[in-house]
């Protein structure tokens, strides 16, 4: 077969297994387990060996999978780590978003490009990696929910910790166009509840509005994000430069007459740096526990404050001297570093020693939205930087003397 033959072969496959992977209804938060026994029997049926991490309910679960180096070396393994959990949808679709569609050079279909198309290169590329004389092994990571503030990729870690899987190069495969990211800020999604006394909204001095309460709360975290830009760095890579704030929501009260005991808001922030995240929660707890939560009490004992953590997602550090980055780079003839506003996975690897780098096929621009699609020629770019890596990763035959 030629080699052009073989790459067509290849790019079909990887729209095959792509048409799959959309088929399976992996919105994040619900059961993912089909997607995951698809990719093990794929992988299981080359050789690779796995192990799996779970949810407390047992129905969303994370996949590690490794096919083991022939002829090993002292190369580091390469981890290519995609998130199989997509976004809900929403009305307007043109097409069924759960089923892959193409149109002229798009395939459309929810997580087509984020970040299905990766994951689907990734295991049509599988079979070429197993036939390989391959000196360093092969990981493929698959993980649950990262959308919902990367639920499920700290479980996978902790087991990657226990089993001293502790170093490496690992390609996260999210939509930039095959461009080099090196950084991003964190991300740390909150939830604060207030829990006042009801009441007729005649008589508010014998009640406790939640919802004023709640409202003072996000006037105070108005306050402090304007402190957070002032606590930017000089020289910071991102832009915004400094650390930033949304308030997500707010969400209370019954009627017009009936004093709110119920409130609760949604705010996240995104740190350029660890220490910002701590100085917020910090100034904000300080705040709620010193001024608002006293004053709620003088009026009903049992008024609570409870701000519950959805995610705390750290930041990824540019590394001026990233393995990751540098293989990509000599892989792609692509030398530049650019960083996104988007948070990823990437911090969690890079904490446990582990160099990484974002790349994969795609563009952010179409993440999230109603007919979310990925340019085919963008899958065939990812399966270029694969086939890169298998030449980076077989045994050279001629340095060896017989």
């Amino acid at each position: 077969m030629s080699t052009e033959n073989s790459s067509d072969q290849l790019f079909s496959n990887s729209v095959k297994i792509l048409t799959d992977l959309i088929g399976f209804k992996t919105i994040s938060g619900e059961d993912n387990s089909s997607l995951i026994n698809y990719c093990d029997e794929i992988l299981n049926k080359l050789g690779a060996t796995s192990f799996r991490t779970f949810d407390d309910e047992k129905k969303r679960v994370n996949l590690f999978a490794t096919l083991k180096a022939k002829k090993p070396s002292n190369k580091k393994p390469i981890i290519l780590s995609g998130h199989t959990d997509v976004v809900p949808v929403s009305k307007g679709w043109s097409t069924d978003p759960f089923v892959a569609t193409i149109k002229d050079d798009k395939l459309f279909g929810r997580g087509s490009c984020d970040m299905k198309g990766f994951i689907a290169c990734t295991l049509a590329f599988a079979p070429i990696y197993a036939e390989a004389n391959l000196d360093r092994d092969i990981h493929f990571s698959y993980t649950f929910d990262e959308e919902t503030a990367c639920i499920g990729a700290p479980i996978l870690i902790e087991e990657l910790k226990k089993r001293g899987v502790k170093d490496g190069i690992c390609i996260i495969g999210e939509p930039t166009n095959m461009k080099i990211i090196d950084a991003h800020k964190g991300c740390y999604e909150y939830t604060t509840y207030f829990e006042g006394l009801a009441g007729h909204s005649s008589a508010p001095h014998k009640g406790v509005s939640a919802v004023e309460y709640a409202s003072r709360y996000v006037n105070k975290l108005i306050e402090l994000r304007e402190k957070l830009k002032e606590r930017g760095p000089k020289d910071s890579i991102f832009d915004p430069p400094h650390s930033t704030l949304s308030i997500g929501g707010i969400f209370g009260g019954i009627a017009h007459n009936v004093i709110a005991d119920k409130c609760h808001v949604n705010w996240e922030t995104r740190p350029v740096v660890k220490e910002d995240g701590v100085f917020l929660n910090a100034e904000l707890d300080k705040y709620a526990n010193e001024v608002l939560l006293p004053d709620m009490k003088k009026v009903f004992p049992n008024a609570s404050i409870k701000k519950k953590i959805i995610g705390e997602v750290i930041g990824f550090d540019r590394d001026e001297q990233s393995a990751a980055c540098e293989l990509v780079s000599s892989l792609t003839g692509d030398n530049t570093r650019e960083v996104v506003s988007f948070g990823t996975e990437a911090g969690l690897f890079q904490e446990i020693g582990i160099s990484t780098v974002v790349c994969g096929p795609g563009s952010i621009e179409q993440a999230h939205k109603i007919d979310e699609f990925i340019i085919l020629d963008e899958l065939k770019k990812c399966l270029g930087l694969l086939e890169g890596i298998k030449n980076n990763s077989i045994v050279n035959l001629s340095l060896i003397h017989i």
